[in-house]
């Protein structure tokens, strides 16, 4: 097995291409060991300088700390990744662990759905995800998830990008910020 790494706009964010399926319940991101059982999970937020990962379809983000530099642990969460996948696991996660959302009204309904189909799809590309939390007062609160999260570019995309966009369909929406 041949794991593949993506470089990100986020310097300490490296993307890991496994070449099978990481998720399939979704994506969700981790910073804290005790939050999940999986062992290779656990294995990576062990690595020292390791300060998240990020699930999605078929790639793990992971953030690392400033001062420690890729070189150091790189190999490592390579090696984790192949043992995990050469003991016979399909998938890293196989049950949504999202929280599950609450009743949305329409404007929400569609604010995901242009979040779903036009962005998140150009932010995985990045390594990363963006989750709908809140609309209220014209705002559009967002979360920032895996490569995104702390990326220096990550407010131009959000104003540039998401903003526009959602205020292009969506005369209501006036401001989209991160929470």
């Amino acid at each position: 097995m041949f794991v593949q790494t993506e470089i990100t706009p986020n310097p300490n964010s490296l993307k890991f291409i496994p070449g099978k399926v990481v998720s399939n319940a979704g994506s969700f991101e981790i910073t804290k060991k005790d939050e999940i059982k999986n062992q290779l999970v656990k294995d990576i937020l062990s690595v020292n300088g390791v300060e998240g990962i990020f699930l999605g379809k078929d790639f793990i983000s992971v953030n690392k700390y400033d001062e420690i530099p890729w070189e150091e642990i790189k190999h490592i969460i390579i090696s984790f990744i192949n043992e995990f996948y050469s003991s016979g696991k399909d998938f890293v996660i196989d049950k949504n662990l999202n929280e599950q959302g609450e009743s949305l009204d329409e404007l929400e309904k569609k604010i995901v759905k242009l979040l779903d189909e036009k962005i998140r799809p150009a932010v995985a590309k990045d390594g990363g995800d963006i989750k709908f939390k809140e609309f209220k007062d014209g705002v559009v609160k967002v979360q920032l998830q895996g490569s995104c999260s702390g990326c220096p570019s990550s407010t131009m995309t959000l104003k540039r990008g998401v903003e526009n966009l959602l205020c292009h369909y969506l005369p209501e929406v006036k401001e989209v910020v991160a929470i």
